[in-house]
């Protein structure tokens, strides 16, 4: 108790501890366990539900030789370790080759985890990272196994089976492994096994899918219990969100770490809308309970992910500063996504600015200072010097005309739309701009199909399919002739088309026009990889026969900080925390370029008196 009243002084001291979250702290002390945001790797950017061993330490030997003394400490193995036979970008649910014990626990699948032979688990994986000074991770599903359900497996340490404690209510609809544990007999002793058995792996910290969105109190309070009950300091993060900020004081009172956002890709979509994100979670930052704004998708992402394919990550350098500034200042936790070995010096230097990460792991009274538009400040303070840490941002983008000025609009699409058929008139026309724009309902689950588009004029037809367009973007992935953005055939409304264009909103495909073309006659709607999921997946489709992009912003624009906002009266040395380099002395406001889509991150230091 000592202890945690310690770690509750200290976090009224800084001023980031909540009125809420005061009470969380002090019932107990499994803050003290990342008591600064975590910093690892995971596999899921890469890898999806296919890693192995080999992958796995290949990244750990990466981060333990350039990494480690950065403060990079934890290697997470995501999704499915548990299935022989998974396939890469998606998931195998036809003939999943099950690993399990005779408790309905999932273990380790020994083809692709040798090391786990002979029953060890991965507790052999856990001592190689432990030796080399790094902690494991793994990823689970939030629940109890179907296949346990189905075969009544025991739960350990009971009279009952897993058909005793399941429901098929708040299933998730994107993978079908679990069943929710409902309260009652045998549920806390069931997630008391699993953890048990974690704890005998060696396991350091735990990420649990399908729990934070919808979010399941029930089941948060029984995996924070059965941890507790352990006898293993292990990191505790929900996945994925955005967690109810409603439940901001039980998340905190439970977890290290919850989501914030989806899954979150190297879309500067997405980027963006972490600026609104940040800013309503900055509050409940606090010792050892941190908002997370999810994986870093940088380096080389794709190898056999969920999504897109093998590849550098799309943001550019200057994106790229400020996914690092912004996850900084925020304090969320860092979880690298690319792939450690493939790293190029500009990747592991993002990786390793002490001056950076210090803020990261430092700083308190995280906030955003002002908004004007599309320039961002946040600010910090350092507790030991009383310094003032500033990040600029320029979240301008080139703007998009409004949909009034489309020769054709489909009006919201949604997945209970069967599909909107349209014939638009472009006669005179010689380009065409297919543009695809989220609804506004914040998820990413914005898969966009056009169907059978068609070209048609003097007498000709001809499929848009067959004709090259000359540019074509999309919110993640890539836009794909005759298959949607995930990979998967076409599909709306359970119904299959053969071809059409499979994109991702936001996205604008551009296409020069054969001659003599009049009319394009198409059908648009959600694909079927969007209308499964739990939430989100509304679109609005629009046809261009003009550029639908407004003449682009300058390419830096000054964001003047006025020295009195950041609470500094007199003169002040600015420092440039990327770079290192001293700016210089300033007076009364200090007003930097920032580039279009880039971020810098400075120390503010008053004069002394």
């Amino acid at each position: 108790m000592k202890k945690n009243k310690t770690l509750l002084a200290a976090g009224l001291l800084l001023g980031i501890v909540p009125c809420h979250a005061q009470k969380a702290a002090s019932k107990t002390d499994f803050h003290q366990w990342a008591a600064t945001p975590p910093m690892g790797w995971n596999s899921w950017d890469c890898y999806g539900p296919t890693v192995t061993e080999a992958e796995v330490r290949a990244n750990a030997d990466y981060m333990a030789k350039n990494l480690k003394s950065s403060g990079w400490e934890y290697v997470v193995v995501d999704i499915r370790w548990y299935v022989g036979n998974d396939t890469a970008h998606g998931y195998n649910e036809k003939n999943p080759d099950w690993n399990l014990d005779e408790y309905g626990r999932f273990i380790p699948a020994v083809n692709r985890f040798p090391s786990a032979a002979g029953g060890k688990g991965f507790k052999p994986l856990a001592d190689y990272l432990h030796a080399k000074g790094l902690k494991f991770g793994i990823h689970i599903m939030r629940g109890v196994p179907v296949v346990a359900v189905q075969r009544r497996l025991p739960i350990l340490g009971t009279k009952l089976t897993a058909a005793d404690i399941y429901s098929k209510e708040s299933l998730a609809r994107w993978l079908h492994d679990m069943y929710t544990v409902k309260a009652g007999p045998g549920a806390q002793e069931y997630y008391d096994s699993l953890f048990k058995l974690y704890a005998a792996w060696g396991l350091d910290f735990v990420k649990v899918d399908d729990l934070s969105e919808p979010y399941h109190k029930p089941e948060v309070e029984m995996i924070r219990r059965a941890i507790d009950k352990s006898g293993r300091k292990i990191v505790f993060s929900t996945s994925p969100g955005e967690t109810p900020i409603a439940e901001a004081k039980h998340v905190a009172a439970n977890a290290n770490m919850w989501r914030t956002v989806g899954d979150f890709w190297d879309s500067w979509e997405q980027l963006k809308e972490h600026f609104e994100v940040c800013n309503r979670w900055a509050p409940y930052i606090q010792p050892g309970a941190f908002p997370d704004a999810d994986m870093l998708p940088l380096g080389r992402l794709g190898i056999r992910a969920e999504r897109g394919d093998d590849r550098q990550t799309r943001f550019t350098p200057d994106e790229q500063r400020t996914l690092m500034t912004l996850w900084s200042v925020f304090r969320s936790p860092l979880m690298f996504g690319g792939d450690l070995p493939s790293n190029d010096a500009a990747t592991l230097a993002l990786l390793t600015n002490k001056n950076v990460l210090a803020v990261n792991r430092s700083s308190t009274h995280n906030r955003q200072l002002f908004r004007g538009g599309d320039l961002v400040a946040w600010t910090a303070d350092d507790p030991t010097t009383g310094d003032k840490f500033l990040a600029l941002f320029n979240a301008q983008d080139q703007e998009l005309a409004p949909a009034s000025e489309a020769v054709w609009a489909s009006g919201l699409i949604n997945r209970q739309t069967p599909g909107n058929a349209a014939d638009v008139d472009i006669t005179g026309a010689t380009k065409l701009y297919l543009n695809v724009r989220d609804g506004g309902d914040g998820t990413a689950w914005d898969h966009a199909d056009w169907l059978n588009p068609t070209l048609s004029g003097g007498g000709k037809t001809v499929a848009l399919t067959t004709l090259p367009w000359r540019n074509a973007s999309a919110g993640w992935g890539k836009s794909t002739v005759n298959k949607s953005v995930s990979g998967a055939p076409l599909l709306v409304a359970g119904k299959a088309y053969e071809t059409g264009i499979g994109t991702h909103a936001n996205s604008i495909i551009e296409y020069d026009l054969p001659a003599g073309s009049t009319h394009l006659s198409t059908t648009v709607g959600l694909d079927n990889a969007a209308a499964v999921q739990n939430t989100g997946g509304t679109l609005d489709f629009l046809v261009f026969t003009k550029s639908p992009y407004r003449p682009a912003p300058a390419d830096s624009v000054r964001v003047p900080v006025l020295l009195k906002e950041l609470g500094i009266a007199s003169e002040a040395t600015v420092t440039d925390l990327w770079s290192g380099r001293k700016i210089g002395e300033f007076t009364t406001e200090f007003a930097p370029y920032i580039r279009r889509h880039g971020a810098a991150l400075y120390r503010i230091s008053a004069r002394k008196k």
